[in-house]
């Protein structure tokens, strides 16, 4: 059963006593350097996720195993063959504050661990018997010497691209176009064959598959056991930690949609009992956003990242719709056409890496 983000903010922690820091304020805690949390990967919640990935590693037949270590965020070094685990997964005080300071924990349930994790994985296995050295491999993902962009601008209806993560990732680059397609790959009950059946992507997959099963009972070539940016080394505040990540992937952004929202629903407390606006923008999500694309001429995906952060702050900020559903409805649509060409202008609408 898939473990939500709430059950990972309750996660005990297995043996020893709390650290002094789990009873600190926010604002006492993001003071405190990321080496001094003393953190680990056993007990709590990432025990789970990697003891599954390496089942299904065994299962498909394959040696590899990779080794993990803490650090600031999910990446797997060039060259080493082992994944760094965010910080916040290893306590439940850490993954709140990173809810509280980010809006939400990344891989925060087993599901989305998972898929990350395997998704690293293929990175890993990469790393770990050079695979970017083979012809075929470049020939069809292309080149890992290609030079990794700061964003990038996904097609959505590609049929190129196998779909695993969020934001079309396999598109951002051929080393992240492998370590997806492993992913789909490794993923038990995936179906894959019959998912993409018909689609480029296939012949990745097929590529993937007959590239695994010829690994089977290999041992990896590479088989350091180097820990890039481990925790106990990472010097900054983790004040400073969140300062530079939410500037990377814009958070800031969503406060300058709140005087436009003030202005069209209410915060007055004798609408207290009217529809909540969040509720109200849920119920006409599709709607809205398929409207504001034929307007504009955008993908729905990129208006979906608008909208969702503008839904986000009306429950954040507890707003009403203080008059008639149709007209709300007409207004919000005005607004978020508007507020979706600011987006566009200013670039935001491509996904950072």
């Amino acid at each position: 059963m898939d473990r939500t983000i709430s059950d990972v903010l309750k996660t005990p922690v297995v043996g020893g006593n709390e650290p002094q820091w789990a009873s600190w304020s926010d604002d006492a805690l993001l003071d405190l350097p990321m080496c001094d949390l003393h953190v680990g990967l056993k007990g709590g919640f990432l025990e789970q996720p990697i003891a599954e990935l390496t089942r299904e590693l065994e299962s498909r037949g394959l040696p590899f195993r990779p080794h993990f270590w803490l650090s600031n965020e999910w990446f797997t070094p060039d060259g080493v063959p082992g994944i760094a685990v965010p910080f916040y997964l290893a306590h439940p005080r850490l993954a709140k504050l990173e809810q509280a300071q980010m809006l939400e924990v990344e891989g925060g349930t087993t599901e989305w661990c998972l898929r990350i994790l395997r998704h690293e994985a293929g990175h890993a296995i990469e790393n770990a018997y050079q695979l970017r050295r083979r012809k075929t491999r470049r020939h069809i993902f292309g080149k890992s010497s290609q030079r990794y962009p700061l964003y990038y601008s996904p097609r959505p209806y590609s049929r190129s691209f196998v779909r695993h993560l969020d934001l079309w990732y396999a598109q951002s680059h051929p080393d992240e176009d492998f370590a997806e397609t492993f992913a789909v790959w490794l993923t038990p009950d995936s179906l894959w064959e019959e998912r993409y059946r018909g689609w480029p992507v296939l012949k990745k997959l097929r590529y993937v598959d007959g590239l695994m099963k010829g690994l089977g009972g290999t041992p990896p070539c590479v088989t350091t056991r180097e820990e890039v940016d481990a925790l106990p080394s990472l010097k900054k505040t983790l004040r400073e930690h969140y300062e530079r990540k939410r500037r990377h992937y814009g958070i800031e952004r969503q406060s300058q949609y709140d005087p436009d929202l003030k202005r069209l629903f209410s915060t007055m407390s004798s609408h207290s009992s009217r529809l909540s606006a969040a509720t109200f923008l849920n119920r006409f999500r599709r709607e809205v956003r398929r409207k504001v694309a034929s307007w504009t001429g955008e993908y729905q995906y990129t208006i979906d990242q608008v909208l969702e952060d503008m839904i986000r702050r009306c429950r954040e900020l507890n707003l009403r719709v203080p008059f008639a559903e149709e007209q709300a409805k007409l207004d919000f649509t005005i607004l978020l056409t508007v507020h979706t060409m600011n987006f566009l202008r200013s670039g935001r609408h491509r996904v950072a890496l």
